[in-house]
């Protein structure tokens, strides 16, 4: 019974032996690219995974599945899943990715659009991207017109965590962030770098300098001219009583620029801030009094009309006839004080022009009557004819003058 007993215990340790040496194994476990070889006496990967503390969500992939039976030399495959903001084409999504870096999603989301970014979110002067960059090599970082390289190679401790810190990816490349910017993430070709712009690199963090600014303009509005009764005037009469002024309409857009290229604009107000002022014009409508001296001139008579007072006198005597006073009178004294000085004889030395009207040649004036050399009445009356049938009222053959020196 002795021997018997020892003999069962003797192949019952030999037995448990076995079945320890057949359960141990040595596998490797990748947890989104941190890779370690681990010994285990899990039965599946859902065992492996307990014992390491890897929770996983429902969009989280693991390879083999959790229920695969775990076998010496296994290797297990673990991703973790991230939400990230694509651009493709010009229009944001938000998507789940599995991938272990920027380059391998860009890679997988190449198929929704030539033009594809991965949107980095921001907050203040920081810029995160819920990613790694790129585990293996390194990141160009385009920004201000610049391409900067930034190797996770090179030693350096800020480099090192570059590979997978966007935040220290800008900080190596001495970048500093407007609250405004974006930051996109892309592929070297999706940025226009070619090889010897960013060796080695195939992802590229483009930083986008986005200025919004209001800003103002002012537009002129044009005053309009008004006309009203002035019953202390004659009719034909006209004064300003009001300068006209232009008002002002401002105008406030919301301009946004991106690397200095206007890329939207958009009316924020637009309101009279100044109202214009009218021009107004009196009109004269009191009706003038009968002249009172009717001149009638004969064409080609051998005398003019016979008028008794100095010239300047006459001559407001028959321009009143035709109804030019005030203004319209005005401009006549200033004229003809211009060219005579109200002098019937007067004559220009070198054009030869003569009497009160300065008719040229003087002779004219025989139109009218044949004492035009020495008849007031006859230049002026010739004069005002002149007026009537070239420039319609005496200011404006003033102004004309008064423009080019002649009329």
């Amino acid at each position: 019974m002795l021997i018997g007993t020892l003999v069962a215990a003797s192949l019952a340790v030999s037995g448990g032996a076995y079945a320890v040496s057949a359960a141990h194994k040595t596998i490797t476990l990748d947890v989104d690219g941190q890779v370690t070889t681990i010994s285990t006496f899990a039965g599946s990967v859902q065992g492996v995974l307990e014992d390491r503390d890897v929770r996983l969500s429902e969009r989280d992939l693991v390879s083999p599945a959790g229920d695969a039976t775990l076998t010496d030399g296994a290797e297990i495959v673990v991703r973790y899943a991230r939400e990230l903001t694509v651009q493709a084409d010009g229009t944001q999504s938000t998507t789940w990715i599995t991938a272990l870096d920027a380059r391998e999603a860009l890679s997988h989301l190449s198929e929704r659009g030539t033009d594809v970014a991965l949107v980095a979110s921001r907050s203040g002067e920081r810029a995160a991207l819920p990613i790694r960059l790129d585990a293996d090599g390194p990141v160009a970082v385009v920004a201000d017109g610049k391409t900067t390289v930034v190797d996770p190679a090179s030693g350096h401790s800020a480099t090192n965590q570059a590979a997978a810190n966007l935040t220290a990816v800008l900080a190596e490349a001495d970048v500093t962030l407007d609250a405004a910017d974006t930051v996109h993430v892309v592929s070297r070709d999706a940025a226009g770098l070619d090889a010897s712009q960013a060796p080695g690199a195939d992802v590229a963090v483009v930083v986008q300098r986005v200025v919004e600014q209001d800003v103002t303009t002012e537009h002129p509005i044009a005053f309009e001219t008004q006309t009203q009764d002035d019953a202390s005037r004659y009719q034909g009469e006209s004064a300003v009583v009001q300068e006209g002024a232009d008002g002002v309409r401002t105008v406030v857009e919301h301009v946004v620029t991106v690397d200095g290229v206007e890329t939207s604009r958009e009316v924020t107000s637009d309101e009279v801030t100044t109202d214009p002022t009218p021009k107004i014009v009196a009109q004269g409508t009191k009706e003038r009094p009968a002249p009172a001296a009717t001149v009638a001139t004969v064409s080609g008579a051998a005398s003019g009309p016979v008028m008794s007072g100095s010239p300047r006198a006459i001559g407001q005597e028959l321009a009143a006839a035709r109804g030019w006073t005030g203004d319209q009178w005005q401009c006549l004294d200033s004229l003809f004080q211009k060219e005579s000085g109200w002098n019937p004889s007067a004559q220009n030395a070198s054009s030869g022009a003569y009497g009160i009207p300065q008719a040229l040649p003087g002779s004219k004036m025989g139109t009218v009557a044949a004492d035009w050399r020495t008849n007031p009445a006859t230049q002026i009356t010739w004069g005002l004819n002149y007026i009537a049938g070239r420039y319609g009222t005496p200011c404006g053959a003033w102004s004309h003058s008064q423009s080019v020196g002649w009329y």
